[in-house]
């Protein structure tokens, strides 16, 4: 495991190569959007978390017709979905760890694409990138996705913790155009249910889970495989129910162990050149601050 989890961790951390270099080490002092001692530093830093989290976020968010469409239409994840997760995932990054000044330009780029964004669902409903509605959903499905794979597959989050995870990333939400971010568990769950009745079940949610099981996202087949059987688990019952995602698509007998001990392996699997470790070492912090 220590050899496929050294991989993963090195793969997953190098910048896609139509980003810009990020020095997340410099300058000295220099403070993030996020505090070191936040929930979100320590959550967002592991990445079993961000794998199997940002993968069910995109299962809820294609799961909505108008960013289904969106996401489908607008962006080059069916012809580079590597290159657009590995984006996603570094943007995350990036967000959480990046000095404010870089996060905030690298926001306010992402903001400006959303603007050119426009169309129809094969339905005929009109929609927009930038609809604060949509940003919202996109936010507290990425939000839950994250928090809720930390908590079952790295470490479990108590409810204070997890208010604070979600509070926390509320006012970082409304840059990105976010207008009602949930700021609580319990703001989340009220947001689940005002979506519930707009989400439905697609195609495309399915070829969603072949384009991710074939293309080389990790160095490791197997795990790759696992980790999106361990989002669909963690994937919210009325959803799974709406979306046609019975258990044959979830994790098997034994793999929620094996994923928790991925997971924790790596919440202590300290690689200096990432950005978790660097933004530390940017802060005066050693570079194992958050690995324990």
């Amino acid at each position: 495991m220590a050899r496929n989890l050294d991989r993963l961790l090195r793969d997953y951390i190098a910048p896609p190569p139509d980003m810009p270099l990020v020095d997340f080490a410099a300058p000295a002092g220099a403070p993030a959007l996020f505090m070191p001692d936040s929930v979100s530093w320590r959550v967002m830093k592991n990445p079993v978390a961000l794998v199997v989290g940002g993968l069910a976020a995109v299962i809820l968010e294609l799961a909505e017709p108008r960013v289904r469409t969106g996401v489908w239409e607008h962006t080059t994840f069916r012809r580079d979905p590597e290159t657009r997760m590995r984006r996603t995932g570094f943007a995350a990054w990036m967000t959480i760890y990046a000095p404010e000044d870089t996060a905030r330009r690298m926001i306010a780029g992402v903001t400006r694409a959303h603007d050119r964004i426009e169309g129809r669902t094969p339905d005929g409903v009109a929609y927009r990138a930038s609809d604060p509605e949509l940003l919202t959903w996109v936010h507290a499905t990425a939000a839950y996705g994250f928090s809720e794979a930390y908590s079952r597959y790295v470490r479990a989050l108590s409810a204070d913790e997890m208010d604070c995870f979600y509070a926390e990333g509320a006012p970082v939400a409304a840059l990105y155009g976010a207008d009602t971010p949930p700021s609580s568990r319990a703001a989340l769950d009220a947001i689940f249910t005002t979506m519930a009745p707009k989400i439905e079940a697609s195609d495309i949610v399915f070829e969603f889970f072949k384009i991710v099981r074939a293309v080389p996202i990790l160095p490791v087949k197997a795990v790759q495989r696992l980790m999106v059987r361990g989002a669909v688990s963690m994937t919210p019952d009325w959803a799974r129910e709406t979306l046609g995602l019975d258990r044959t698509f979830g994790l098997r007998a034994g793999e929620h162990t094996l994923l928790r001990a991925m997971g924790a392996a790596a919440e202590r699997f300290v690689i200096e050149d990432a950005p978790p470790a660097q933004a530390c070492k940017r802060m005066g912090l050693p570079a194992s601050y958050l690995y324990r």
